[in-house]
C-alpha cells in the first residue's frame, strides 16, 4: 500500500511537469476530436496518431496517447446527445438518455453529466489498477505452459458452442485456433 502511494506521488510530480501537462492538455483536446466523429474510435485514433510520438520522452508520449484515449472516450458521448449518432461504441447509451435530455432543450445538463462521468469513471478506473496491477501481475507470471494449453483449449471449446453449427467446422476452428496459439517463445532468443 505504501509502495502504491509513493508510486502515485511520483508519478503525479512526473506528469504535472509544463511539458507533460501541455501534451496530456493537447491529447485530451485531439482525441475529443476523434471521439467526435462517428466510426472513429480511440483505438483508431491511437493507431493513426501514434507515429507522432516516435520523437517524444516515452513518458511524453504515453501521456499524450492516454490523453488521446480518454478524450476520445469522452468526444464520443458528445455526438451521442446532440445528434443521437454515438462517435464511438462505449457511447452506444448515451444516445437514449443524453439525446432525450437534448431534446427537451436540456443538453447543457446532458453534457456536463457526461465530462463529469467520464472523470469520475476515468480516475476510479486508473486508481483500481494502481492498486490491482501488482498481485494481477504476480498471478499471471505463476502461469507456464499447462496453464495457457488450458486456458486458450477452454477459450475455444467456448466459442466452438457458442458459434453453434457445423461440429467439423468448430472442430477445426478449434485444432487451426491450438496451433496459431501454441507457438511459443523462442527458448534461446525470447
Amino acid at each position: 500500500m505504501e509502495a502504491s502511494v509513493q508510486n502515485l506521488i511520483l508519478g503525479f510530480s512526473t506528469a504535472f511537469t509544463s511539458g507533460n501537462f501541455f501534451y496530456a492538455l493537447s491529447g485530451c483536446l485531439i482525441g475529443t476530436m476523434v471521439g467526435v466523429l462517428p466510426g472513429v474510435g480511440p483505438l483508431a485514433g491511437i493507431s493513426m496518431l501514434l507515429p507522432t510520438t516516435f520523437g517524444l520522452n516515452p513518458t511524453s508520449a504515453i501521456i499524450l496517447l492516454a490523453g488521446i484515449y480518454y478524450g476520445a472516450m469522452y468526444g464520443g458521448s458528445t455526438t451521442s446527445i446532440l445528434m443521437r449518432i454515438p462517435g464511438e461504441a462505449a457511447s452506444v447509451m448515451t444516445c437514449i438518455d443524453g439525446y432525450a435530455m437534448a431534446q427537451k432543450g436540456r443538453a447543457g445538463p446532458a453534457l456536463s453529466i457526461a465530462a463529469i462521468g467520464s472523470y469520475i469513471a476515468g480516475t476510479l478506473s486508473v486508481v483500481g489498477l494502481m492498486f490491482l496491477a501488482p498481485p494481477l501481475a504476480r498471478f499471471a507470471l505463476g502461469f507456464g505452459p499447462p496453464e495457457y494449453f488450458s486456458l486458450l483449449l477452454c477459450g475455444l471449446i467456448v466459442l466452438s458452442y457458442m458459434t453453434g453449427g457445423s461440429i467439423v467446422k468448430n472442430l477445426a476452428m478449434i485444432v487451426l485456433g491450438l496451433l496459431f496459439g501454441m507457438v511459443g517463445i523462442d527458448q534461446m532468443s525470447g
